[in-house]
């Protein structure tokens, strides 16, 4: 299951959420982010052991320009409310799965 992030549930859902959540900031006219979406779906299906998060940048604009995100695809890794990580441009399955 991937959570849609809103400006209004990203800090429940994100930073307040135990163990570890993945948000991949995208937007619909982005061919990359496009490209991402199917990778993140697919691990979202195989893996119980993170929460996976999806940020449209154009409808939760506030938390895009809080987070500072420039680029998209856009991947944060958050674990127990702390950024561990965060990178622009298409990220591969084996590249997640070494993140998580």
């Amino acid at each position: 299951m991937i959570t849609q992030i809103t400006n209004e549930n990203y800090e429940q859902e994100v930073l307040q959420a135990k163990g570890t959540v993945l948000v991949d900031f995208y937007a619909d006219w982005c061919g990359p982010c496009q490209m991402q979406g199917p990778i993140i779906e697919e691990l979202a299906a195989e893996r119980t052991d993170v929460k996976f998060c999806k940020l449209n940048t154009d409808v939760a604009v506030a938390v895009a320009i809080e987070n500072g995100i420039t680029s998209i695809p856009t991947i944060m890794i958050v674990k127990d409310g702390n950024i561990t990580f965060k990178e622009a441009g298409l990220m591969s399955k084996a590249e997640l799965e070494k993140l998580l």
